[in-house]
């Protein structure tokens, strides 16, 4: 009956537009990332690039909590909103951060795990950036919505094991000759884990707003 009544109600359909350029944002620093860990000359310029979609995501972040104050009717519950944002701009956080990991170790090279991570980090975002705008018209695409999100939970099963397996080597190769390899090269796996495990947690906040939507 609520799903009903919303829809007589007019709606501040701005939020959809500030979700797609969010989701812009991370796309291009999930790739900027699958570019960074394969090394080469542009190392710095990849970094650069997260850095400035980092700060731009941050900027739709504050536009969207802003409107949320200031909106009489919005398109779903305020707080799915929010928690939504706030996921999206963890997922490039993360990221961020691990740019930050990487500068200050002055990483040059990264393992085949790390960088088959980077990939589904660019899949699972690409998937995230398909979700959002279906988001405008949730009956008629909740299907794909859940498939996605589906989808989204088995890349993160993925990266778990690239994690675990990515660690074994590393032990294998440097945990008794070079431990402070052992311990930056831990790290940079975590924190793409992390990543990871950032858009599945925007992945669950679509889902649970199908479910209250439908």
């Amino acid at each position: 009956m609520l799903a009903w009544f919303r829809k007589l109600l007019p709606r501040e359909d701005r939020f959809f537009d500030l979700f797609a350029k969010h989701a812009l944002s991370v796309v291009g620093a999930a790739e900027a990332l699958d570019r960074l860990l394969a090394g080469g000359d542009d190392m710095e310029k990849q970094c650069d690039r997260i850095v400035a979609l980092e700060d731009e995501a941050d900027h739709i972040t504050g536009e969207v909590l802003l409107a949320v104050r200031r909106s009489f009717i919005t398109p779903f519950d305020r707080g799915d909103i929010k928690d939504l944002i706030q996921s999206m701009d963890d997922a490039i956080d993360m990221m961020h951060k691990t740019v930050k990991t990487i500068r200050l170790y002055e990483q040059k090279t990264f393992d085949p795990g790390m960088r088959e991570m980077a990939t589904i980090i660019v899949q699972a975002a690409h998937l995230i950036g398909e979700a959002i705008p279906l988001l405008d018209r949730i009956g008629a695409n909740h299907n794909r919505l859940i498939a996605i999100a589906e989808d989204v939970t088995r890349i993160e099963g993925r990266a778990d094991e690239l994690h675990d397996l990515g660690l074994k080597d590393l032990f294998r190769r440097h945990g008794a000759s070079n431990p402070m390899a052992y311990i930056i090269g831990s790290e940079i796996y975590g924190e793409l884990e992390k990543v990871i495990d950032r858009f599945e947690d925007v992945a669950n906040e679509i889902s649970g707003i199908v479910i209250e939507n439908v």
